[in-house]
């Protein structure tokens, strides 16, 4: 019978699994999390009792409280608007847009981007309110 010494040092450790098992955790997190782009606008949104939830593949428009119209994070003025959209209401399976604007901006300029939406070829144009986020 072999007696093994008391001061028996493992020299070798294998990190393999570990290396495994980080790289499945990270295409976990990678799979699950879902990226989406968000303005950076600070705007008051008007509040609707009748609101539903937005989809997630509608064409937004943001109007800040400048008065200032943004789409794909790019401002944009009121002339080119429907020449751009037309370009993505191309290219999207949805045929929607969604006008996210502050409660403070004038209701004429609210029906001039709404207009443009239309002209553009949306089915559906819809203005955002407190509650389209969930």
């Amino acid at each position: 019978m072999r007696i093994r010494p008391k001061n028996h040092n493992v020299d070798n450790v294998d990190v393999s699994p570990l290396i495994d098992m980080v790289f499945i955790l990270l295409i976990f997190f990678m799979v699950t999390t879902t990226f989406t782009k968000e303005m950076k606008l600070d705007l008051e949104r008007p509040a609707a009792a009748s609101a539903s939830l937005a989809s997630a593949k509608v064409i937004r428009v943001y109007i800040d409280n400048t008065s200032e119209i943004y789409v794909d994070n790019q401002p944009i003025k009121i002339w080119a608007l429907q020449s751009k959209l037309r370009e993505l209401l191309r290219t999207s399976s949805e045929k929607s847009v969604l006008v996210v604007t502050d409660t403070n901006i004038p209701v004429d300029n609210l029906i001039n981007v709404i207009d443009e939406c239309r002209m553009s070829g949306a089915k559906d144009v819809a203005v955002s309110t407190t509650k389209e986020m969930g």
